[in-house]
């Protein structure tokens, strides 16, 4: 029982930090209409930046987390009318061309990575670093704790942005029924260069946060891309609420999969659950997505 339950503690933990990165993913393909395969190279680009904040600068590692919003949404505002324009070309499937786009982007920013650092792996050191607090049974890692704490509130805010302001509101108006936003004068290319930064800044917070629970290095952004479309297909595509329930239940399974049967069976058991949910409710486990 104390075996489970501390299974269960950390599962929940990372699901939290991971529903991070899969909300502003979710909100990307809502507005862009777009699933970016590089997903998993902002989240690595997050840690490795939490790593030299710590190396070169001595300060804490949290400290990389409002740094890397500004420095990598300021880079993702730049490549979101790219995308844009992709996206609406007149091709014979844009959508199609707008995957590779990413997946091309996906390639170049691990390909950098490896060129700059190799396979070296790096942590981000933060102040809670191997602390832990007995509850009971349950060891509690408090960098885990921080880190769901820290995803919470990126979360909130977000959730805020998009339900209290009236940018918000042309945000989910757009993913909504882009002509008719539109036509009420929201600027779509404008809005869809801020979404994409929003998602890119938030992405590499998320970074920074797995970088301090476990390591980076650039092979891990392949793992993270397929953690990002399991949660987008499993909450249904275009559910931003559906992806905090899925994001939750990723993290449970592997952690159950990796205590008790074997870290590499994770990733199979995790698709197995996706093909069976989506057997069962193609549209998401709240029945919401596209």
């Amino acid at each position: 029982m104390d075996l489970f339950l501390q299974t269960l503690l950390n599962g929940l933990l990372i699901g939290g930090v991971i529903a991070t990165f899969t909300i502003a993913f979710q909100l990307t393909f809502g507005v862009l209409h777009v699933i970016d395969f590089a997903v998993g190279g902002w989240v690595v680009l997050g840690g490795y930046l939490g790593y030299y904040v710590t190396a070169l600068l001595g300060l804490d590692g949290f400290a990389a987390i409002p740094l890397a919003f500004v420095l990598f949404g300021a880079l993702g505002y730049l490549i979101g009318p790219v995308l844009y324009n992709v996206r609406n070309s007149r091709t014979a499937r844009p959508e199609l061309m707008a995957l590779a786009l990413t997946f091309g982007l996906f390639t170049l920013l691990r390909g950098g990575m490896l060129t700059a650092w190799g396979f070296n792996t790096r942590n981000v050191t933060t102040f809670l670093s191997g602390e832990s607090l007995a509850v009971g049974p349950v060891i509690v890692p408090l960098i885990r704790v921080a880190a769901a704490v820290f995803a919470v509130a990126i979360a909130g805010g977000l959730f805020l942005f998009l339900y209290r302001t009236r940018y918000g509101l042309a945000i989910r108006a757009t993913a909504e029924n882009r002509h008719n936003a539109a036509l009420m004068g929201v600027n779509i290319r404008r809005l869809s260069a801020n979404v994409y930064g929003l998602y890119a800044g938030i992405t590499a917070m998320a970074g920074v946060l797995m970088g301090a629970i476990y390591s980076v290095n650039p092979e891990v952004g392949l793992r993270y891309t397929l953690f990002a479309f399991f949660v987008a297909v499993l909450a249904g595509l275009g559910s931003v609420g559906g992806a905090v329930v899925a994001a939750l239940m990723l993290g449970v399974i592997e952690a159950f999969v990796s205590t008790y049967v074997g870290s590499s069976y994770s990733l199979l058991a995790i698709f197995a659950t996706l093909f069976v949910v989506l057997l069962a409710s193609p549209k998401g486990i709240l029945r919401r997505g596209l």
